[in-house]
């Protein structure tokens, strides 16, 4: 850890820990809440525990080489990876680290497709406000100028679709299993295995010189991302027919 800065822009294992463990403080906010005024646990969030557990690690098992054969796919020059941590430092962080990204994603995952969703959906019949709503809040708190400048309406955009992805899987499934492992697959290439240097690189494995404020970026950028989200999610559709 290295400063202020180096925490908020995820520059080192340690500050990437941090600011993925730090939603442990959601995930209890929302068992306060549940608790007070629903009277009930998180684990009502879920879903019955070895149904959900069954269906998240099925989904992993089926998304894991997915992200892996995208990952391997030819870049162009001017994306080429580069080696950030050494691979006996990485394996070494790797523990923490997967289970800090099982944190953020849980957390994330609790709060806008097991709470948001269920409540809206037991209020009204039609998925464009219990599946909308809050992918379109999802896709919100993830506009960020500051990071990605006039791309951020990109960034917030590919997250309202994998919002809708994540709450389709929850509604056909009836537990936050294969959502959580969409999330939780995703964020474990995207944070530890390649990152844009100079964003959240701090504990990955390589990264490539990608800008996120770069002119014109969204353009290129966006329709491939959701392209491979579409993919994973029907990845995890067929997992889920296995």
């Amino acid at each position: 850890y290295d400063g202020p800065a180096s925490l908020i822009e995820g520059r080192t294992p340690l500050a990437v820990l941090i600011l993925l463990f730090e939603f442990i403080f959601l995930i209890l906010a929302l068992g306060m809440v549940l608790r007070l005024v629903h009277q009930r646990g998180l684990a009502s969030l879920i879903g019955p525990a070895g149904t959900a557990t069954r269906q998240f690690l099925r989904c992993t098992r089926y998304l894991l080489p997915l992200y892996l054969l995208l990952t391997l796919m030819p870049m162009p020059p001017e994306y080429q990876l580069s080696p950030n941590l050494s691979p006996g430092n990485w394996v070494m962080w790797l523990p923490l680290a997967l289970g800090c990204v099982l944190i953020q994603t849980g957390a994330e995952e609790m709060v806008f497709r097991g709470y948001l969703q269920s409540q809206l959906a037991a209020r009204f019949r039609s998925p464009l406000v219990w599946i909308g709503l809050p992918s379109a809040l999802f896709g919100l708190v993830h506009y960020d100028p500051l990071l990605a400048g006039a791309n951020a309406w990109a960034l917030a955009l590919w997250a309202g679709f994998f919002g809708v992805t994540a709450a389709d899987l929850t509604a056909r499934t009836g537990t936050l299993g294969p959502a959580l492992a969409l999330h939780f697959t995703n964020n474990v290439f995207a944070i530890l295995v390649t990152a844009p240097a100079g964003s959240l690189d701090g504990i990955a494995l390589y990264t490539f010189p990608l800008a996120l404020d770069e002119q014109g970026l969204a353009w290129y950028v966006l329709p491939i991302e959701i392209l491979f989200t579409l993919c994973a999610w029907l990845t995890a559709r067929i997992a889920l027919r296995r």
